[in-house]
């Protein structure tokens, strides 16, 4: 089926699989041109092909390397001309266990690449595009950004990072762009497995909607949060959790 160009740009990044590729895949789906990036070629290479490389570029580097994220903008702007919108998911979540013994160079990392990168890329964006035109920026957070998770508590703390720089990109962006944020709960990707891998049933018996996420669900708030629909709403995280938070209730 032909899909009618919506005339519109967006760039994702951390987007050769899981989250990101779903976020990739609903913009594709409604007509965005878009520019996806990744560490590794290959797979890199591979989600640009089922994509359709005709609407779909791909820039293989690291999320938080400077350099990167020029190259990608740049990128867009000579293929396509503009960058309506910008998702930040791209992410790392390197090591489980208590802060009592986190490795600080660990979590420095951590945030570089969760935090840090978000905002160069909003940066970037920005500055060839937005400032003058318009458009939104989603960043990727988590619900584990909004309450305690045992285990990835470093991760927890970029995210809860994120969802402040939400806002406060939100406020200085308006009203040319809007910028909100997306809290996942575990969504099954790779990157997610070790929290329910061998136990996935276990897992999502903890959820009242009775099922884990799958990509497609934060792909389409994605595109939501990027619509028309959205357009008075910015400096938001929309909590996507399949109800989780709700056996949080006392009583």
């Amino acid at each position: 089926m032909t899909v009618e160009l919506s005339g519109k740009v967006a760039l994702v990044t951390g987007a050769s699989r899981g989250i990101g590729y779903g976020v990739a895949e609903a913009f594709v789906a409604r007509g965005d041109r878009v520019v996806i990036t990744g560490r590794n070629e290959d797979t890199l290479k591979e989600a640009v092909e089922k994509l359709g490389a005709e609407r779909v570029i791909g820039v293989a580097g690291k999320a938080h390397d400077l350099d990167h994220q020029s190259e990608v903008v740049d990128r867009a702007m000579e293929a396509f001309g503009r960058v309506d919108y910008l998702v930040n998911n791209a992410g790392t979540n390197p090591v489980f266990g208590p802060l009592a013994d986190l490795d600080l160079n660990v979590a420095r990392k951590v945030y570089e690449t969760n935090v840090i990168s978000a905002l160069g890329f909003a940066q970037k964006t920005w500055h060839a595009w937005q400032k003058e035109n318009g458009g939104a920026i989603v960043n990727i957070a988590s619900v584990s950004g909004i309450a305690p998770s045992p285990f990835i508590a470093a991760y927890g703390m970029s995210k809860a990072a994120m969802i402040n720089l939400t806002q406060q990109l939100a406020h200085e962006f308006a009203p040319k762009v809007r910028v909100n944020a997306i809290a996942p709960a575990v969504v099954k990707t790779k990157f997610a497995e070790a929290l329910y891998e061998g136990r996935e049933a276990e897992a999502a018996a903890a959820y009242p909607l009775g099922r884990l996420g799958v990509p497609s669900d934060i792909g389409g708030t994605a595109a939501f949060l990027t619509s028309d629909q959205a357009d008075w709403i910015t400096g938001q995280t929309l909590v996507v959790d399949g109800g989780i938070f709700l056996n949080a209730a006392v009583g």
